[in-house]
């Protein structure tokens, strides 16, 4: 008989089952793949949007979507895990006099490495970690937002309560964050920050839900759909409080369903390490996940 005792509870990861993608837009391809292909070691998806005006950017099982036009800046941090800091470093090292004429700046902090892209967005890289980001050697870990103080209890009460996702409240050393679950080890931190707040300015987050319709009915009923996109997809931009109908903050959900023909889509990711003066034979796929 097996005597282990197993924590189910940690498995569960409520009704958001994956992060998608986080969408932008930019204003040139060029120098986005020099920062995003080149700078960071990520892979340009080879089979969607191979064109010049989109460009859809593999992160383990997450995208970043870049579509070209007037640069959006996310209002927070997207925080991946990739391997190998000090060959991270030297790739944005390299890149650094091509982009000299753009916002791109990175530096290396305790938890990791701080890059900014080339129109302002903010990118944070860990290295892999078991115990914070689960067994992911590549991947999406999180995205924060900057949000107004005292909204955190309330934005944690809307997910858990009209989208049914894990919520609390934890503290850091700059105040409260309403961490929301949506994923396995993928979360949606909002940070309270002091200062005014920056305007929206229409980029978006994408993610799968296992119920799709009861976060539905909830969200008409308060007359929050923004979109009908189609049988699979719906959006909603306003998290509010369920008392009074306040805004909390404006980010553009994608909703998807898990029977989406995109869910579970197998993604390229590249070994960056790969080059013509010291190639590996059969090395070129980087797995991103842990063993």
């Amino acid at each position: 008989m097996d005597e282990r005792r197993y924590d189910r509870a940690s498995e569960d990861v409520g009704n958001v089952v994956n992060l998608g993608h986080v969408n932008v837009l930019i204003e040139d391809q060029g120098l986005s793949t020099l920062f995003y292909i080149t700078g960071l070691g990520l892979t340009r998806d080879p089979y969607l949007n191979t064109s010049t005006n989109n460009m859809w950017v593999n992160v383990g099982m997450s995208q970043f979507h870049l579509p070209t036009g007037k640069a959006q800046v996310l209002r927070g941090v997207t925080g991946l895990v990739t391997p190998d800091r000090e060959a991270l470093l030297a790739r944005l090292g390299r890149v650094k006099p091509q982009l000299a004429e753009t916002r791109f700046d990175f530096r290396e902090s305790n938890d990791g490495v701080e890059t900014t892209c080339p129109w302002g967005n903010r990118i944070r890289l860990h290295e892999p970690d078991r115990d914070r980001f689960g067994p992911v050697s590549l991947g999406m870990a999180y995205v924060d937002f900057d949000v107004r103080p005292g909204t955190a209890g309330r934005i944690a009460d809307f997910y858990r309560r009209i989208i049914d996702a894990p919520a609390d409240v934890i503290r850091d050393r700059n105040g409260p964050v309403a961490r929301v679950m949506v994923g396995h080890k993928q979360y949606f931190n909002f940070r309270e920050a002091d200062g005014p707040e920056q305007p929206y300015d229409g980029d978006h987050v994408q993610v799968y839900t296992a119920d799709f319709s009861g976060p539905y009915r909830k969200l008409k009923d308060l007359g929050l759909i923004s979109q009908e996109s189609n049988q699979h997809q719906y959006r909603f931009k306003d998290i509010v409080d369920l008392d009074t109908r306040e805004v909390l903050f404006t980010i553009d959900h994608e909703v998807r369903s898990i029977t989406h023909p995109m869910y579970g889509r197998p993604l390229v990711n590249r070994d960056p390490a790969q080059s013509m003066s010291d190639y590996r034979p059969g090395r070129d796929a980087l797995p991103w996940s842990i063993a």
